[in-house]
C-alpha cells in the first residue's frame, strides 16, 4: 500500500521512484482532465446553457478515456 503523505516512498518507507513516476503521470492527467471539465462546465453555464448528458473525453497521448 502506497504512503499517501509521501508518495515517493513505498509502504515500508523506502524510496520507490519508478512507482512514483508512473502514479504521478496518471494523477497529472487526471488533474488536467478534471480542470478541463470544470472550465467547460463554467463556459456552458456562463453562456446560458446547461449540460444535459455526461461528458466523455479521450486523452490523445495515452488513449485513456475519462467519463
Amino acid at each position: 500500500m502506497a504512503n499517501t503523505e509521501t508518495p515517493y516512498t513505498n509502504a515500508e518507507g523506502y524510496a520507490d521512484p519508478t512507482a512514483y513516476k508512473g502514479i504521478k503521470n496518471i494523477t497529472d492527467t487526471e488533474h488536467k482532465c478534471n480542470f478541463l471539465i470544470k472550465v467547460i462546465k463554467f463556459i456552458i453555464k456562463e453562456s446560458g446553457f446547461e449540460l444535459l448528458n455526461r461528458m466523455e473525453l479521450k486523452h490523445t497521448d495515452s488513449g485513456r478515456i475519462f467519463r
